[in-house]
């Protein structure tokens, strides 16, 4: 629906309310008021603009700012009942008569409050500095641990005079009267990783053991600069929330030294292809620009987006990648294309598709919002009537709430994600190119015979494959597309990797067939007919909602956890997992409490999961939250934090991450072994695969 544009009568109002002007006498004190109390220090109003971070529990609070008489002229809040939204500066009157902002808190922690006396407005964000409140987890009950030696028995396991090795400590011991005892290093969080010493015959990769790094390219490292501003985008000089950030290829080519360290065999890259090139408004209120930095909102699929690199930089990176014993996994969109931007009608040539443009700067993507708008009045500019709307991707191809276009539907496969033109896969009817792409000069793609529009995106995406050695795809949004697309991508993704192989023998790690795991929103540990449509793997959400901080607290917890999973993945040769403790999309699990000794344990519990598993970048180091202008999924797409990692707690954290994802990538019995408890105090399991054999033990809580 096209957002209305006109100033609300609030708006018009503030702004014929004159501005608060100090006198000779000092000037008054106020505060802020939450729920009806005075929090936090005096503000003091002739000091210009101040900001102020205050704790908030979950619900709903009532805030205004004013003097303790609550006088008129300092008294500040809405001309009467409102919401407060996040992100942007709400006009105050400097007279309020008791009136207050609603602001509704959906997670508990410190909040950040901008208040200017001279407008008079106040905006509020969620804090991502440290303060001296810090969530708790809920308590937990666990074995204890005293910091001394542990005896682990391991009777049945391995015969006497077998030397074993704490992969973690480098200690070693041998096995007597079935029992061996070693002290935990203390860094370890009370785990020995027992081993024998005399490793077995590596064995070869296998899918079932998939330790994916999963990373949102353009947030985790720049490295070249000059192409950080592709199509004209800008940043918006606040807190830069959706704009691109300038990660790259190259940026991730130099860190895979590091993201080999941590034991990892597979990188999930977020989509690459060329995204569009402007921007929307962020969140309901339109508190800053959306760009599609992460990759989810294609204009071009046979294209590199060259804010994320050319094909040169692709191949270093795949290559470089492939020489570290790592597959590349491609994250891909056959669901829906990008929104229309007022730069891609621009560089596009559609500005039959524009209105009133005279007031648009000369290159579009420099507009800013004025004059009481927010982000959202880009949309003044667009022309939603046209009937020229079949210029774009065309009524044949996506289904739009635009003239001339098939109407979305309220069903999964029909449906439109988010307000995006979706694409029409279900589809029989050949297709030409779409007209945007037919008249786009760099394009590489080209009319295919009697094609629907699922056999060209299907073409599109496996042409990265057949050319540069993609491994495998992870599937976006995969239940709004018909099973029978899936299937019909994974026997074409198959039949162009191995094209690839045979192409380029000296480069190919092995004779294994393409990989696909899907999105199914929702979905747990469950085998159902989306196995039997192309997709060798989906991923879990089960284990981060339920089980990561419980098991965090106390891995002894986890054994029902690693008995199922190991029964229910390990014994089924066709089934399997990709489970994770965060994701751009749900939750950042080091966000909730900022606590780097929970950080530890929940990879001790996590890397030793059986099936397959996610770490998504910065899960090793500790990365915090970004300012999310109230759009909860903005925050867990922070930057990289590489500048935490050179010395400290952080820098130690990813050396606990690595011994365990090192101790993971040696044994193959941890991820697709089968599992047996041991003991319960000290809480003790063995996994074994073929030759692969293995005891964890957990000490327990340190007292």
């Amino acid at each position: 629906m096209r957002p209305t544009l006109r100033p609300s009568s609030l708006w018009l109002a503030v702004l014929a309310t004159p501005l608060f002007i100090g006198q000779a006498m000092a000037a008054p004190e106020v505060y802020l008021h939450v729920d009806g109390k005075p929090v936090a220090g005096a503000l003091t109003l002739d000091k210009g603009i101040v900001t102020l971070t205050h704790k908030l529990d979950k619900g709903s609070h009532q805030i205004r700012i004013s003097d303790a008489g609550n006088s008129c002229g300092t008294s500040f809040g809405p001309t009467e009942a409102r919401p407060l939204p996040f992100g942007t500066a709400q006009p105050m009157d400097k007279c309020s008569k008791g009136a207050s902002f609603n602001l509704r808190v959906m997670l508990a922690g410190d909040y950040e409050f901008t208040f200017n006396p001279d407008t008079p407005s106040l905006k509020v964000l969620r804090a991502t500095k440290k303060s001296e409140f810090k969530r708790q987890p809920p308590e937990e009950p666990c074995i204890s641990w005293d910091g001394g030696p542990v005896t682990a028995l391991l009777k049945g396991v391995w015969p006497d005079g077998t030397q074993l090795r704490d992969a973690y400590s480098g200690q070693e011991a041998v096995v007597k009267g079935g029992k061996v005892t070693l002290t935990p290093s203390k860094e370890s969080g009370g785990l020995l990783l027992l081993e024998p010493v005399k490793a077995a015959k590596a064995a070869p990769f296998s899918w079932d053991q998939a330790s994916v790094y999963f990373l949102l390219t353009d947030r985790f490292h720049n490295g070249d600069p000059t192409n950080d501003h592709s199509f004209g985008r800008q940043k918006d000089g606040q807190d830069e929330v959706a704009t691109w950030h300038g990660g790259d290829f190259k940026g991730l080519t130099e860190k895979l030294d590091y993201i080999k360290q941590l034991g990892i065999n597979a990188i999930w890259i977020t989509p690459m292809v060329e995204q569009v090139h402007g921007f929307i408004g962020g969140g309901e209120q339109g508190n800053f620009p959306f760009y599609a930095y992460h990759g989810y909102w294609a204009l071009d699929f046979t294209r590199i987006d060259p804010n994320y690199g050319d094909e040169e930089s692709l191949r270093t990176l795949v290559d470089e990648a492939h020489k570290r014993g790592m597959r590349i996994i491609l994250d891909v969109v056959m669901n829906h294309a990008g929104y229309a931007t007022l730069a891609d009608l621009q560089d596009l040539g559609l500005t039959d598709l524009t209105q009133n443009t005279g007031k648009l700067p000369t290159r579009w993507n420099e507009w800013r919002p004025s004059g009481g708008l927010n982000w959202h009045g880009y949309n003044q500019f667009i022309d939603y009537q046209s009937s020229e709307w079949s210029k774009w991707w065309g009524p044949d191809w996506v289904r739009a709430g635009l003239p001339g276009y098939p109407q979305p539907g309220t069903d999964d496969v029909t449906g439109s994600v988010a307000g995006l033109p979706d694409f029409l896969t279900e589809s029989t009817r050949p297709v030409g190119l779409p007209p945007l792409l037919a008249a786009k000069k760099d394009t590489r793609a080209k009319a295919l015979p009697d094609a629907t529009v699922s056999d060209y995106l299907i073409a599109w995406h496996t042409d990265w494959v057949r050319r540069f050695g993609i491994d495998g795809f992870r599937a976006d949004t995969v239940k709004h597309l018909e099973p029978a697309v899936w299937a019909k991508l994974k026997q074409a993704g198959t039949a162009a990797l191995k094209e690839w192989k045979a192409a380029n023998p000296d480069k190919a790690l092995d004779d294994l067939p393409f990989y696909m795991v899907g999105e199914v929103w929702d979905h747990g540990v469950a085998k159902d007919f989306w196995y039997q449509n192309g997709f060798d793997s989906l991923i879990n959400f089960d284990y981060q909602r339920e089980f990561a901080l419980p098991q965090a607290q106390c891995m002894a917890g986890a054994e029902p956890t690693y008995a199922g999973y190991a029964s229910r993945i390990n014994q089924d040769p066709e089934f399997n997992v990709l489970s994770y403790i965060s994701s751009h999309d749900t939750k950042l699990f080091f966000g909730d409490y900022q606590d780097v000794p929970l950080q530890r344990r929940v990879a001790s519990s996590f890397m030793m999961l059986p099936g397959g598993i996610q770490i998504y970048y910065g899960d090793e180091s500790g990365r915090g939250l970004a300012k999310d202008g109230g759009v909860f999924d903005q925050s867990v797409r922070s930057d990289m934090n590489w500048q935490e990692l050179e010395s400290g707690e952080k820098a130690g954290l990813v050396k606990h991450w690595q011994r365990l994802g090192q101790f993971r990538a040696a044994h193959p019995a941890i991820a697709a072994g089968s599992h047996q408890k041991i003991s319960d105090t000290p809480y003790s399991f063995v996994r074994e695969k073929g030759e692969d054999k293995v005891v964890v033990v957990f000490a327990g809580r340190q007292k």
